[in-house]
């Protein structure tokens, strides 16, 4: 048996749910750096995922809480899908990735962590970034840790 070791991961094991809405508190904290925002816009703005499937794996949220594209008004729909383009650019010229996955999960059923709140994902993709590990053991390797993402991106927006 082989075992990995991410001993960085046991503090997000081990907080546990939390209450409230983490899109609706995370801002209002300014705690920017301790909270992985990236950016804020007017009505939208970029935090790393605490729970990444590739390195630098972005979510795009408005402050608005709501849970449909629907109920975005247009100036956030807009300025949404502008910092979803300009996060595409920033993680090209940081990480050069080979492509991206960019999406939406609406609803529970359709595999939102956070369904009552929307948040577009932005998830920068290698060549051979999957392998065994999440099909075998369901385990998925990061090989950076979110502060060192953090540091790479922060000042690019």
């Amino acid at each position: 048996m082989e075992h990995i070791w991410a001993p960085w991961r046991i503090k997000y094991i081990q907080k546990g749910k939390v209450k409230g809405c983490i899109l609706c508190d995370k801002p209002k904290e300014n705690k920017d750096t301790q909270n992985y925002i990236l950016h804020r816009g007017q009505k939208n703005f970029v935090i790393l995922n605490s729970y990444p499937y590739n390195p630098a794996h972005l979510m795009v949220a408005p402050y608005r809480h709501v849970d449909s594209l629907e109920e975005l008004t247009i100036e956030e729909l807009h300025e949404h899908f502008e910092i979803v383009s300009h996060s595409l650019e920033v993680l090209r010229e940081v990480f050069e990735p080979g492509g991206f996955n960019v999406g939406m999960n609406l609803g529970r059923v359709a595999g939102a962590g956070i369904d009552d709140h929307i948040h577009t994902h932005v998830v920068p993709r290698w060549r051979g970034d999957t392998n065994f590990m999440p099909v075998v053991d369901d385990v998925r390797v990061i090989p950076e840790a979110l502060a060192e993402t953090y540091d790479k991106l922060k000042g690019k927006f």
